[in-house]
């Protein structure tokens, strides 16, 4: 196998095909202003909060424009009872995986109530006091990054204690593909709930449409939902993010390359968490190949960071993940095989979360036997083409294909 180093240029590690001779022309990048976000289309969801009690589910992704969605409808005049906050709190502070607190919003006095931790779907007793709730978060298109379990179980509770939820579409910054294994239920966690690949290509608004018309919420009941489209968005389009999503995702880099870096979040491998590039560069102490090096320190979002204070042997991925990576249309598995074989104890290289983030066993015996990428992304084909079916009847907006 070829150096890890050349996965900055080469794309396959069997044709030698530079990662610029591949660049697609069809995906049009939207201005800002071009893409009205369904937060932004009050007229059309203010009629259905006159004369009822609320409930937000926010974090600092949902605004409208420079204000704060619960800011605006307060100063509408808006009935919002509390707020619920996913992962990462309702400011997106607090670290990955960290207990996120029930506390009260320093601005507006509103209660705010964890969904993150024990919590996860709201009891009947939060929703007792509320007609309707609003779901506004802005998501990346990656079936493992939490905020759409949240949904999943705020459409559950929604579903079971008979209140309306209305969810305000916005796009999805890695929504022109499709890719990856689909889930198996047996790994089913708040990782992954449902049976879809990693890359899903949709917005959170049709994927909420897709929850409710599958029959996967418990017991098959069905939520009174109401999606806000977007207005002037395609699945042909990208679309770069005014906020960064959560603490650790900061910028468009980490957004392209997540679907990729994420799985190896399952490993012993560092994402750069505690640096200022986090899944932007990969490493480990003992990576016997490697160009960069970096060590991970406390910062806000990553007080704890894997390697605290030791310096990790790696790769900086920015500039792949600036030039290439939204071009590439595919989960790259380069980097992922090319660490495993350059780690010393490969016995220990997968843990106990490695196959929750992939959806299934099968991937991990794939790269410890030495499967090809080419291999292993065959094995994927008779899912994607079945998701695909699935997939196309909740979509709200021209397709990619």
């Amino acid at each position: 196998m070829k150096n890890i180093i050349l996965a900055f240029l080469v794309l396959t590690t069997t044709n030698g095909i530079t990662a610029q001779g591949l660049i697609a022309v069809d995906n049009n990048i939207k201005a800002p202003g071009q893409i009205k976000m369904g937060a932004e289309r009050i007229s059309e969801y203010l009629p259905l909060l006159k004369g009822n009690t609320v409930a937000v589910v926010a974090n600092q992704s949902s605004n409208i424009n420079k204000t704060h969605l619960v800011d605006s409808l307060l100063s509408l005049g808006v009935n919002i009872k509390k707020v619920f906050s996913p992962e990462h709190g309702f400011r997106g502070l607090v670290d990955a995986g960290e207990k996120v607190k029930s506390e009260k919003d320093s601005k507006t006095g509103l209660p705010i109530i964890s969904l993150y931790g024990k919590n996860k779907k709201p009891s009947a007793e939060f929703l007792k006091d509320v007609d309707v709730v609003i779901f506004d978060i802005q998501d990346v298109g990656v079936r493992f990054y939490t905020y759409l379990s949240t949904m999943h179980y705020v459409m559950e509770a929604c579903a079971e204690n008979k209140k309306k939820m209305i969810v305000l579409d916005r796009p999805n910054p890695n929504g022109y593909y499709v890719d990856g294994p689909v889930m198996e239920d047996s790994w089913r966690s708040f990782l992954g709930l449902h049976p879809v690949p990693i890359v899903y290509g949709m917005t959170i608004g049709e994927y909420a449409k897709m929850i409710n018309g599958e029959g996967w919420l418990k017991g098959g009941v069905k939520c009174d939902l109401a999606v806000v489209e977007l207005e002037g968005y395609t699945h042909k389009d990208l679309y770069e993010l005014p906020v960064k999503p959560s603490p650790n995702l900061p910028n468009m880099a980490s957004v392209y390359l997540y679907p990729s870096l994420g799985l190896f979040e399952g490993t012993v491998v560092s994402l750069g968490r505690g640096t200022d590039l986090p899944f932007q560069v990969i490493g480990h102490p003992s990576l016997q190949k490697s160009n960069y090096t970096f060590t991970p320190q406390p910062k806000p979002g990553a007080m704890e960071p894997k390697y605290k204070g030791q310096e990790c042997k790696g790769f900086n991925l920015t500039e792949f993940g600036n030039e290439y990576m939204k071009d590439v249309k595919k989960i790259y598995l380069f980097w992922l095989i090319g660490t495993y074989e350059n780690t010393p104890d490969k016995s220990v290289f997968f843990d106990e979360n490695f196959n929750y983030h992939a959806g299934n066993a099968t991937l991990q015996q794939q790269i410890k036997e030495g499967k090809s990428e080419s291999e292993i992304r065959a094995s994927w084909g008779n899912g994607l083409n079945k998701f695909k079916v699935v997939r196309k009847k909740y979509l709200l907006y021209k397709d990619f294909e």
